[in-house]
């Protein structure tokens, strides 16, 4: 699996947020009422009993219509953890490597 040079690839916002933010590894041109399955170039590893949800970024959602599809990792998943973002808005949505494009978030 190759891994961004220049992008973070998973971080936390504040000591007391939620989740975690994902980023993505490339550029992706979400289409107008579209989605494109978007790679963040990590693997995750989550104790038993649990799932990570993928959750969308508020400012997206509001800002430009982009939702988030799918959103739920299994404890025995060990690929590459991927985002589906969907278009909801009136124009494409150009994604560049190295942004915020969703969140997860680790639950019973």
């Amino acid at each position: 699996m190759k891994m961004a040079a220049k992008a973070t690839l998973l971080s936390r916002g504040s000591r007391f947020a939620a989740g975690d933010d994902l980023y993505a590894l490339a550029e992706a041109l979400i289409p107008v009422q579209g989605q494109k399955l978007t790679e963040t170039g990590i693997a995750i590893g989550i104790p038993q009993g649990t799932y990570a949800r993928i959750a969308p970024r508020s400012s997206l959602a509001f800002k430009e219509s982009i939702g988030i599809g799918g959103g739920v990792i299994d404890a025995d998943y060990t690929g590459e953890v991927k985002v589906i973002i969907m278009n909801h808005g009136k124009k494409g949505y150009q994604v560049q490597e190295g942004d915020q494009i969703a969140q997860m978030i680790i639950e019973k």
